[in-house]
């Protein structure tokens, strides 16, 4: 699909003149936070702003105490009502400026008001692994977005992604391959992928 007519439909929910929730789902390496990156750069700042669903990751030392910390990025491993309440909050576009966290590969942990998102913005893009999924918790996020994207990219190519990604922030091949084609990030895709009938667009590779 083309960029410029992703832009185009994105710019139908700034021009509405109402807060509008634009959620960019899809599984591991399918492309999400590039894709909703570049579509808040190609609006501007005064008509977009970008809230990671990542910023919600719970942090190391939480997930050591319960005990799930080899499961990291698992649907249980984030916390879902706080994101919930925050997408809420932002829908509502009360008169203060809201800050949202955010997620640093490159300390593995999310950052706590990171993300000034300024009440004058009309349109918030949202992007994350879960956004569609109807399980527990999770199926509330759905419910607050406006309109949902979901990137269904070739799996050869986002499988090809997603091990480069693993091996650029330190672990070997082998190790990537592991996780991505029989660990957590395999269990990840295959829950993601059931939830795409949720979109309001399915997307595949952004030319």
């Amino acid at each position: 699909m083309r960029f410029d007519e992703l832009v185009d439909r994105a710019r139908l929910l700034v021009d509405t003149g109402e807060r509008r929730l634009l959620g960019i789902g899809g599984a591991p390496g399918s492309g999400k936070s590039t894709l909703a990156r570049r579509l808040v750069d190609a609006l501007g700042p005064a008509d977009a702003a970008l809230v990671g669903m990542d910023g919600f990751h719970l942090a190391q030392r939480e997930l050591e105490r319960l005990g799930v910390a080899e499961r990291k990025g698992a649907p249980d491993t984030f916390d879902v009502p706080g994101y919930v309440d925050l997408l809420a909050r932002l829908k509502a576009r009360g008169p203060d400026v809201v800050y949202a966290p955010e997620f640093r590969r490159e300390i593995e942990e999310p950052v706590a008001c990171a993300v000034p998102v300024d009440p004058s913005v009309p349109l918030v893009v949202t992007e994350g692994n879960y956004l569609l999924m109807r399980y527990d918790r999770w199926k509330h996020v759905r419910l607050v977005l406006d309109e949902a994207w979901f990137l269904d990219l070739d799996e050869d190519l986002r499988v090809a992604r997603l091990v480069d990604r693993h091996v650029r922030y330190g672990r070997s091949v082998e190790e990537a391959r592991e996780r991505v084609l029989r660990g957590s990030d395999h269990v990840n895709a295959l829950m993601v992928n059931a939830s795409k009938g949720a979109a309001d667009l399915l997307i595949g590779e952004v030319l």
